[in-house]
Formats: structure tokens, C-alpha cells, sequence
């Protein structure tokens, strides 16, 4: 059957066949071993039983083999597939051969003429592709997509990922012109830091829709913390994807509506939709579905009304109802009056058939308007079947996304906006957020590693709240008092009155739930009474759990404000999870939450906020002023330092942290510790600190070089503005004046894990110069990029900056540093040849100049 396809798909190139079983396969000559073949494959299809993949592999490589597809059953758990998998690499390594599967169904690229797959069927050529790890799923999608004429640039079933997993494949698709559009099904992420920065990347290009099988929260079941509880796997992976601007949706259906919806190149800039119908219940039903899915009708003006009213509509108001009779000229005014629409970002246009118009004309009415007017986002519903297809095959004919339900409609709109709100993240700009000093830092490190020499896994209530005292988190004041009601009610004694008093036990990880916990004492009569009550309970309630006394909280008297719950877990893929939510003794119940995945910003946070419940609520409301949301996010962000200065750290709870107009106060927290194997990574790396260092030039001037930060883009766009138009043409080998705020934010929020930027800063915290480092995702070849501002030049920053980023690509093991510089560009050659770099023409440009150096990996 492999045969069959690749026989079948047009391949231009030849196809050999190795098999020992005989000499022809559809009277071609078949070789019975790789040494006997004419010439090297660049690609093997491998259908081997899986004892015979590791040697068959290590023989294809010597031969000079690049890759190979390993399709067919085998074991896909367990020691045996683990084995399996780990003889595959070892013998891939050496030849640098990538390999596809193991249980791959394989790969189909149409424009190549490749099907190299078990499918039963070619698909079309088209401009989606579709990544999967299942090989039923490659079929079911291929056969639906052959029902619906879509087409395919490339199909891949990933089976296994020994090797070639989702991050490569991205990396590839992001940069591939036939490739409009991404689908992908996703059982799990094997290394998330590649996922994270090969999606962050393909998602600022091009629509990526994923879905995600596996909704168990299994993982948390173990968790000692409200957070890691909440912190379910499928939560994380929905944090994931949002993070890396992809588009989750619930199944395949769906996954076909958005990439037909999205890989249209549509944009849509709000969620204010216009509905315009020939029936009010079809109107009320896309109502419905738009607010059940978070969108909104837009709020028509009544010179709006007035343009519809010409239009002769039976009713006023959004949904325009054009009432039973509408035909073509009807639905021709209603949409050109709705496309230039200020009001709305979109608009649906619905037909329920009817005997007193044909909604086949209508179709046309619509396309005319189109046509004729203003672009705008335009989706279509025509209701029914037999009657519905002309119409429906009417507006496809002319691009119009179609759909046979309002609600299938209106799911397609919101795909839009959600794609919208999700590429708008990776773009916006955020202010600069106070950072922990390295004091703090250290200190905290220090108290959580005697905590683990001590082979204690909780720290003590007096040691959780000074490590996030530490990092900016407002706490209230705590004090630890001995297993004796007496010594409690002294310590109340010298915080003040009213008091907090807690269990302090390593085994009790919720103290309300045993007894553990008592409010607003008075006095310390009050308080030495309630410690010999909390010992009795705890006894009865938890038998055997160890008491080491007794924690003692100034009570804070704040009536009206919200109690939240923030927090840190460990998520098996992803690493290390930010958590906020409504909080409170009923916390799980409430299920109220949010995840985000570290470094968070200001803008991240307040993001994360945004998509809870409990967010109305610190909106204000009544006579109830608005909390301090600022304070609330600035915990966030100082939670996701800690994650990332703290590796150790691998559950934490504040629970609750109460949040009013006041600001934010952190009442109870709890925080988990662990030794940590090394290896252990953020999915997202974080700002990389220790890049940071004093460069000086002129002998008596230094400036301060460090990696470049979002909230650098202001300062970017003012060198800029700063340079000489001259100096800009040399640099970006174009007339440039400035830098748009898409741009600036652009150079500035980079995927440190795959491009480095170095900025220099002046005293005055001006940006004079910035050098730009780009790898492949190999980390083979990395490209650089220079600019020192006008007034700059000539004074060594320069040269500084480079020698800053070459120190930088030696580290991290880059093999080449490449660079085109206009052949004017006398100073930049100069420059290049002092550090290095050798020089040869460019073969597709005799004005500019290929640099190159070769570095040491590794030193």
C-alpha cells in the first residue's frame, strides 16, 4: 500500500524499493538490501517489525540517508516503546537523520507530489496543514476534507515524536509559503520549552487551531495546595495555547469551521457584531449564541437605523429583521448599509427559507453588496437543506464564509475574535513591573534550601510569609509561638489585639478544615482559651498529625474585601503554573481560576484576571468601591519571579489573599519545597539576568548592556526616531522614518530561547544601540543585526555590542554567526573584519556583502 501511494502521488524523483519478500513491487525492481541501491535516498519510508527499525536506521544513515518515516504498528508504551524509541535515536544520532514516528501512518505533501502514507485516499492540494498524532484521526480528517474539497499542503502523522515532534514541525510551517493555516491534534507535548517558542512564533504569522484530546486533571491528585489542585493538565495545556496565540477549539468539526474562517485572511477588530435575518427566531437564536459565547450585538446609532430603514426592514434595532418578504434588493441594501457600519467589527447575515422570497436570490443580493462595498468581516447562515444549497453555493462561489446553523455562525465569529485577542497578546507593549532585589532573592534561596537540608517539604508559616515579603507581596505580621496555649497568647500579646491564631503542623495542609484556624480574639485570655480548644479539636480531627506550636497573625480588620487565592503548582509538561481565582474556604468548590504560564507582565496578569468570575466582582459594584487591581497583578507578576528565581519552590498557596480599594494583603500562605533534578525548565524562558553587565567605551563612559525587555519598545522607537535617515537605511536596507508601535513591540517581546537582543542603556535610561542575534531552531546558523544610534557611532559601542553578542552565541553553542551588510557600509566591514568575520559577495545582490564567522561550539 506505502507503494501504492508513492507510486500514485506523482513524486518527480525515483522510488526505490528495499524488500526482501521479492524482486518487484508493481513491476518495479525491487532491491533486496540499502547497500544495493543506486544511489542514496534523501527519504526512507520505513515498514519494517520493530526489532529490525534501530539497525535498518543506522544503515540508512551511513549510507547518507537525511530522514526517515517509520509507519506501522509497534509498541507505543511502556519500557519495551521506550527502548525501541532510544535505540532509533542512537542510531540517527551520529548521521544527523531525523526521523518521523515510530507509528506514523506518515506524511503527505500534495504540492510535492509525496504521499508516503497508509491513507486510503491522496488528499487534494491546498493551503492548511494538519499536524496529528493519531493515525485514525489523519484518516477521519482526510476523508472529511475530501467530502468538503479542502485541500492540503502538507498532512503529517507524527505517531510516536521519537524525534520530529510539534515544535519542529511549526518551525518548518511558520516559514512555509503554500501554508496559509494550521490544524493540529494534540494528545501531548513532548519537550513544551520548543512547543512554547516554535508556536509563539508560527502563531504571529498565521492561524494555528489546535485540538486537544484528554481533559483529565489526574495530575493534580496528589497536590498538597489549593493551586496545584485547581492546576488540572488540561488547564495547563488551555494556559498553553493562549499563551502561544493559538486557537483551542472543543473538536474536528470545529477544527474545520476556524481554519476555513480564520485561513480566509479575515481580521476582525472588537466582538461587536451586526445580525441581519428574514426571520426574528433565527435572529434571537444568533442572539443567544453570541451572547453565550462572550460576543456582543453592536449598538446601532440612529443614523445607522436610519440607513437601514431605507433598506424598508420591518423592525429597528440589531438583529435587523428584513421580515419574511425580503428578496435580493432587500439583502442588498441591509448588507451595504451594515458593511459601513461603524458601530459593528462584523457581520452575519442569515436566511430561513420561506415561500414569499427565494433565498437563493438573496444569496446574491448579498454578494452584489459585497462586492460593491466597504471590506468588512462577512459570514453567512442560510438555514435548511434543499432549499439552502443553491444559496449556500452562491455565497462560497464568492468567499463568503457559510454555515447551516446560527449557531455554527456565531462560533465562527468568535473564532475570530478569540484569534484576534490571542495574536493582540503577543503584540501589546506592557509597563515595566518592580523586580525582587538580589538580596531578597538570595535570602529566600537560603531559607528554602535549609528548609530542604532539614529534610522539612513545608516552610513554616513565619518562613512562607517572609519569602514573599521578599518579593514585593504585602503580608500581614506573623509570629511563631511553642505547642503552649500560654506562650500564644504572649506573642498575641506583642502583635496587638485583635488577633489570628493557627495550627503550625507539616501534616495539615488545610487548617480550617480540622479546626486549625480562629479569627478575632480579643485578648489573650481569648487567645490562651482558643489554643487549648485548637488542641483538643486538631487531636480528634487529625490523629497523629505532629503539632510544632502555634502560628500568631495580627487580625486585619478589612470588611469589604474580596478574598482571592494565588499561587504556584508543577505541571508535569509545562513546569512550573500561575494560578488566581476566587478564594476562600470553598475554593474548589467555587472553581473560579485562571492559569498562566511564567514570566508573567502587568498586561499578562491583569489578562489572567480578566478571564475570571471573580473579576466583576473587583470591578466594584453597588456601593462596594473597585478593588485595587493594580496590587492584584502586581502579585501575579511577583508570584511568576518567584517561580523562576525559586526552582525549589514547587507548590505555593495564598489562600486568601484579600484585595479592596486598600490594595492587597496576604492573610495565610502556604509553600511547598522539593530538591529539584536538574534539567527542570520554564516552558517559556524567562528574561535571562545574568546577561546583564557594564560595558565601558571612551575610557570614562559606561553604559549598562543588558537583554532587551517588552517594555523597552518607547525607548526603541526613540532611538529611532533619534537616527539619521542615512544611518536608518543602512540598517534596515530600506527608507525607514520610524518604528510603528506593532513593530516596536515586534523587536522588543522576543522568545529568548530562540533570539537574543542586547540593548545598551545611557544614564539618562536612553537606548544608544541594540544588537540582534537570531538562531535557526537548530542553533546551527544565527543571524545578527546592529544599530548604534547617530550620535553614538564611532565612540566603540559597537564593537562592544558585538563582541557582547558573539560571547553570547559561543555560550550557547551556536556553530555560525552570518550577517549581509551593504557593501557602503564601510564602518559595519570594517568592523567585521577587526572581529573575525569573513567576507564573500552576495550572489543575489552585488550591493551587499555575506559576513560570516565561525565559532567553537560549545566554548
Amino acid at each position: 500500500m506505502l507503494a501504492d501511494n508513492l507510486y500514485a502521488g506523482g513524486f518527480a524523483g525515483p522510488i526505490l524499493t528495499v524488500s526482501g519478500a521479492g524482486r518487484a513491487i508493481r513491476s518495479t525492481l525491487s532491491y533486496r538490501s540499502v547497500a544495493e541501491l543506486p544511489v542514496t535516498p534523501d527519504l526512507a519510508v520505513i515498514a519494517m517489525p520493530p526489532a529490525a527499525v534501530p539497525g535498518l536506521v543506522a544503515e540508512l544513515g551511513a549510507r547518507g540517508c537525511r530522514a526517515a518515516i517509520i509507519v506501522g504498528d509497534g509498541p507505543s508504551s511502556g519500557a519495551e516503546a521506550a527502548a525501541l524509541q532510544a535505540a532509533m535515536l542512537t542510531a540517527a544520532r551520529p548521521h544527523l537523520m531525523r526521523l518521523v514516528g515510530p507509528n506514523s501512518l506518515g506524511v503527505v505533501s500534495p504540492a510535492a507530489g509525496l504521499n508516503a502514507s497508509l491513507a486510503p485516499a491522496a488528499p487534494a492540494a491546498g493551503d492548511i496543514a494538519f499536524l496529528t498524532q493519531s493515525g485514525t484521526v489523519m484518516t477521519s480528517v482526510l476523508d472529511r476534507a475530501a467530502a468538503h474539497a479542502i485541500g492540503f499542503s502538507h498532512v503529517v502523522s507524527l505517531g510516536g515524536m521519537a524525534d520530529v515532534d510539534f515544535g519542529d514541525m511549526l518551525d518548518f510551517l511558520a516559514g512555509d509559503r503554500r501554508t496559509r493555516a494550521v490544524l493540529m491534534y494534540v494528545e501531548a507535548i513532548t519537550d513544551a520549552r520548543k512547543f512554547m517558542s516554535a508556536a509563539r512564533a508560527a502563531g504571529r504569522l498565521k492561524p494555528v487551531v489546535v485540538v486537544k484530546a484528554g481533559r483529565s486533571s489526574g495530575g493534580a491528585r496528589a497536590a498538597r495546595s489549593h493551586t496545584g489542585t485547581l492546576a488540572g493538565t488540561d488547564a495547563v495545556y488551555e494556559a498553553a495555547f493562549r499563551r502561544a496565540g493559538l486557537l483551542r477549539v472543543g473538536d474536528l468539526r470545529e477544527l474545520f469551521e476556524a481554519a476555513a474562517t480564520l485561513a480566509g485572511g479575515r481580521a476582525v477588530a472588537g466582538d461587536r457584531l451586526v445580525v441581519v435575518t428574514n426571520g426574528g427566531g433565527v435572529g434571537v437564536l444568533a442572539t443567544d449564541a453570541l451572547e453565550a459565547q462572550g460576543g456582543r450585538l453592536a449598538e446601532l446609532t440612529p443614523e445607522t437605523l436610519a440607513r437601514f430603514a431605507a433598506g424598508e426592514p420591518s423592525g429597528g434595532g440589531n438583529p435587523v429583521d428584513l421580515g419574511a418578504r425580503a428578496d435580493r434588493a432587500r439583502y442588498e441594501a441591509a448588507v451595504a448599509a451594515a458593511l459601513s457600519t461603524p458601530e459593528a467589527d462584523a457581520v452575519l447575515v442569515l436566511n430561513a427559507p420561506t415561500a414569499l422570497a427565494d433565498g437563493t436570490e438573496a444569496a446574491d443580493g448579498v454578494v452584489a453588496a459585497l462586492a460593491a462595498g466597504p471590506p468588512r468581516p462577512t459570514l453567512a447562515c442560510w438555514l435548511g437543506e434543499a432549499t439552502a444549497r443553491a444559496g449556500r453555493a452562491r455565497l462560497e462561489a464568492a468567499r463568503v464564509p457559510t454555515y447551516s446553523t446560527p449557531d455554527a455562525a456565531v462560533r465562527a465569529f468568535m473564532h475570530l475574535v478569540a484569534h484576534r485577542r490571542n495574536r493582540a497578546l503577543l503584540m501589546q507593549v506592557p509597563e515595566a513591573a518592580a523586580r525582587a532585589t538580589a538580596a531578597a532573592i538570595e535570602a529566600a534561596r537560603t531559607t528554602v534550601e535549609a528548609a530542604i537540608a532539614a529534610g522539612r517539604s513545608v516552610l513554616t508559616d513565619a518562613e512562607a510569609m517572609a519569602v514573599l515579603a521578599g518579593f514585593g507581596i504585602p503580608t500581614v505580621a506573623t509570629r511563631i509561638a511553642a505547642a503552649d496555649p500560654l506562650a500564644a497568647a504572649e506573642e498575641a500579646a506583642r502583635i496587638g489585639f485583635p488577633a489570628v491564631l493557627k495550627i503550625l503542623s507539616p501534616d495539615i495542609a488545610h487548617k480550617s478544615e480540622v479546626g486549625g484556624v480562629r479569627l478575632a480574639l480579643g485578648d489573650a485570655a481569648a487567645v490562651e482559651a482558643a489554643a487549648r480548644e485548637m488542641l483538643a479539636t486538631v487531636a480528634a480531627r487529625a490523629p497523629g498529625a505532629r503539632v510544632d506550636g502555634f502560628v500568631v497573625q495580627a487580625m486585619a480588620h478589612r470588611p469589604r474585601a474580596h478574598e482571592l487565592v494565588c499561587g504556584l503548582s508543577e505541571d508535569a509538561t509545562f513546569g512550573p503554573v500561575v494560578l488566581f481565582g476566587a478564594g476562600g474556604t470553598a475554593v474548589e468548590v467555587l472553581d473560579d481560576h485562571a492559569i498562566g504560564l511564567p514570566p508573567l507582565d502587568l498586561m499578562l496578569a491583569r489578562e489572567m484576571i480578566g478571564r475570571t468570575r471573580v473579576a466583576r466582582l473587583l470591578a466594584g459594584y453597588g456601593d462596594r468601591p473597585p478593588a485595587d487591581l493594580e496590587a492584584v497583578a502586581a502579585v501575579l507578576v511577583a508570584l511568576s519571579e518567584l517561580a523562576v528565581a525559586l526552582p525549589n519552590v514547587v507548590e505555593l498557596d495564598i489562600n486568601p489573599l484579600v484585595a479592596d480599594a486598600d490594595g492587597v494583603l496576604a492573610l495565610d500562605a502556604r509553600i511547598v519545597v522539593a530538591p529539584v533534578a536538574a534539567g527542570r525548565r520554564l516552558a517559556i524562558r524567562p528574561y535571562p539576568r545574568s546577561l546583564e553587565r557594564r560595558v565601558g567605551i571612551d575610557g570614562n563612559e559606561s553604559f549598562e548592556v543588558r537583554p532587551i525587555r517588552p517594555e523597552d519598545a518607547p525607548a526603541l522607537a526613540e532611538m529611532v526616531r533619534l537616527s539619521t535617515p542615512e544611518d536608518l537605511r543602512l540598517r534596515f536596507f530600506a527608507p525607514v522614518m520610524e518604528l510603528s508601535a506593532e513593530r516596536a513591540a515586534r523587536l522588543t517581546q522576543i522568545d529568548y530561547d530562540r533570539e537574543m537582543a542586547l540593548v545598551a542603556v545611557a544614564a539618562d535610561a536612553a537606548i544608544v544601540g541594540v544588537v540582534r542575534l537570531i538562531a535557526d531552531p537548530e542553533n546551527d546558523t544565527a543571524e545578527y543585526a546592529v544599530m548604534v544610534r547617530s550620535d553614538m557611532k564611532g565612540r566603540g559601542l559597537g564593537s562592544a555590542l558585538m563582541e557582547a553578542i558573539l560571547d553570547y552565541a559561543r555560550a550557547r553553542g551556536t556553530a555560525r554567526v552570518v550577517g549581509s551588510v551593504l557593501r557602503e557600509n564601510t564602518s559595519m566591514l570594517r568592523l567585521c573584519t577587526d572581529l573575525g568575520f569573513t567576507m564573500r559577495p552576495d550572489p543575489d545582490d552585488p550591493g551587499v556583502v555575506a559576513v560570516e564567522h565561525t565559532l567553537q561550539r560549545g566554548a
